[in-house]
Parts: C-alpha cells; structure tokens; sequence
C-alpha cells in the first residue's frame, strides 16, 4: 500500500473547473522531485464513484479540486473529510459526494484512507479550455499549498 494518492479532478474544457487537473498536470513536470514508491499523482478528471477502487490502495487521498465558498477567486482551502460532511454551506464542486461515496466503498472493502482536499474559489465556470486569468496566476500557490501537504504527509511516520 502506498501512502499518498494525489487525485486531481475537474473538467478541463470548463475553464477554472479544471484547477485540479491542471495542478495534477504540473506535479507530473515534477515526478524527479517526489519519491514514486510513496506517492502517486494521477489525472481523474470528472471524477466518478467508477474508480473508487484507487482507493483501496493508499493510506492517504489528497485531492485537488475547486471550492465555491463565495470568496474571492484564487482563495485556497484546505478541508478535511469532517469539514465536507458538517460544512452545508461550503459547497464544494460537484465531485464531493462522490468522494465521500468511494471513501465508504473502500471502507466496505476493507481499507479506508484519510481524506484531505485543497481547493481554490473558481472565478468562472464556463465553456473553455484555459483557466481564467486570475486562477491561472494563482495555480504557483496552489500548487505551493498542496506541496507542503504532500510534504506533510510523506513525513508521518504511521498512517
């Protein structure tokens, strides 16, 4: 079992909901600089309960998603799984409750990983294949915050 999934997940032809995707598509640029035996970062896109069993083989989830919590665009966010399930008005994209449904069915099959999700505010969400101009300049930050995650989490030393 590894430790860490990084699961990046958006549209990418939906300009700023692709934020996660393109974070996941800067961290490949990056592989040299991260140990592949203890983390793996990979593209879902518009994330399905469908490859719930990813799940099942780390001990940790980190993902990369956006977050409409009505703040300024680029704000970022780091949330817990208690934070998704208690938090009604923070509404998240529509990925959420599919993350929660999979972390449940890895549970049910035996292995259920910690949660944690770094999101940025979307400023626009509609048909386009960049991001808008102000979370284009804030991906470098985003990409930071989840960094330090990463970081955080390879240097526990159980679970």
């Amino acid at each position: 079992m590894k430790k860490l999934l990084v699961l990046g997940v958006g549209n990418i032809l939906l300009m700023d909901e692709g934020m996660g995707v393109y974070a996941v598509q800067e961290f490949w640029k990056e592989k040299e600089d991260w140990d592949g035996s203890l983390v793996d970062f990979i593209d879902g896109g518009t994330f399905t309960q469908d490859i719930f069993y990813l799940f099942e083989e780390y001990e940790n989830i980190l993902v990369l998603d956006i977050v409409r919590a009505g703040h300024e665009p680029g704000t970022i966010y780091s949330l817990d799984e208690e934070d998704l399930r208690q938090n009604e008005k923070q509404v998240l994209s529509l990925h959420d409750i599919d993350l929660l449904d999979s972390l449940g069915m890895a549970e049910m099959r035996g292995n259920r990983p910690r949660l944690k999700v770094i999101g940025i505010e979307p400023e626009k969400i509609n048909w386009g294949t960049e991001p808008t101009p102000a979370l284009a300049k804030a991906l470098p930050d985003f990409m930071e915050v989840a960094r330090k995650h990463i970081r955080a989490i390879l240097a526990e030393k159980n679970g």
